[in-house]
């Protein structure tokens, strides 16, 4: 008889093949519950991902649509644009300030949120738990609410005979009411409103497992205030400050909603020039370059983003 230690009675095969085996086999299952997934991703996601690359290097048509011709007009136009009676190229100014006014906004976006989001995230987290679930409450209170309907109280805010013009007039602080909408304040003030929810609950996440014997150890240690939140708590909570920063950058950098209503004609955004070359532009390809243009901005954001991220963080350890 061979040693039960080295063999497997059953098949024959020593003990190392037959797990080799079986963890194959749990592999190909593994595999079999996530065809669904992926198949599904890969038809709904990659699918128009791809329809759309296509068009961005077709010819546009007369009046909508493509036609399956060949070129590269769409990606040329995305910065560039064409004399209509000499045919030279030149720099479009128009897409060039769309384009920097949709980094400045969403920037700006990030960076205010930020500022806003971590002593609202910090407060919450210094609560009891019975308070820290009605102040959670509050924050995810607009989330029931429709994104076209809260860009449409914020301008019930600000327009010309809105709240704020009003309360301003009351004060006697103005004479007259104040040009607010379809400037890129209101823009800012709208996406200001909207993705603040989203800032608040990653680092209050974060926060939530944050030791506060730390900050007293700081503290002990002589540690001003402003050392202990550089030295003690961003290192901690960065993951979160990371999180919210990109739930708030990458949406707020494609908005559409809320610089359509709150910009007007004026103050458009990426988005909104997209839309413009689906729609009345009849332009697909230069839309479906825009798109990309878009994607690729994003993408680049991110990595300098993470990598600036990571490289603070070894600097601090």
């Amino acid at each position: 008889m061979r040693p039960d230690n080295t063999t497997n009675h059953e098949v024959g095969l020593p003990i190392s093949e037959v797990i080799k085996t079986a963890s194959k086999k749990q592999e190909q299952r593994r595999w079999l519950l996530l065809s669904p997934a992926l198949i599904l991703l890969l038809l709904a996601a990659s699918g128009p991902l791809l329809i759309v690359l296509v068009y961005s290097f077709l010819t546009p048509g007369d009046y909508s649509g493509v036609i399956w011709e060949l070129s590269l007009d769409g990606w040329i136009q995305v910065i560039w644009q064409r004399d209509i009676f000499t045919g030279s190229i030149a720099l479009s100014d128009a897409h060039l300030r769309i384009l920097l006014r949709s980094i400045k906004l969403s920037f700006l976006t990030t960076i205010l949120t930020l500022i806003m989001g971590f002593p609202t995230a910090y407060f919450i987290a210094t609560r009891s738990k019975k308070r820290r679930s009605l102040w959670l409450f509050l924050i995810t209170i607009p989330f029931w609410t429709n994104l076209l309907i809260r860009t449409f109280a914020i301008m019930e805010v600000v327009r010309n005979e809105g709240i704020l013009n009003a309360l301003l007039l009351a004060l006697n602080v103005i004479d007259q009411p104040i040009q607010i909408l379809y400037t890129d304040f209101a823009i800012l003030a709208g996406m200001l409103y909207v993705f603040l929810p989203l800032m608040v609950l990653p680092i209050y996440s974060s926060m939530e497992r944050f030791d506060f014997n730390l900050v007293e150890a700081g503290y002990d240690l002589y540690a001003t205030r402003w050392r202990t939140m550089r030295r003690i708590i961003l290192p901690i909570i960065r993951p979160g400050i990371v999180a919210g920063s990109i739930l708030v950058f990458v949406p707020s950098l494609g908005a559409y909603v809320t610089p359509r209503i709150l910009g007007g004609g004026k103050s458009m955004m990426l988005g909104n020039l997209i839309e413009l070359q689906f729609g009345q532009g009849n332009n697909w390809p230069l839309g479906a370059s825009l798109s990309f243009f878009l994607l690729a901005l994003t993408m680049i954001f991110l990595l300098l983003y993470v990598r600036l991220t990571s490289k603070s963080a070894k600097s601090h350890v």
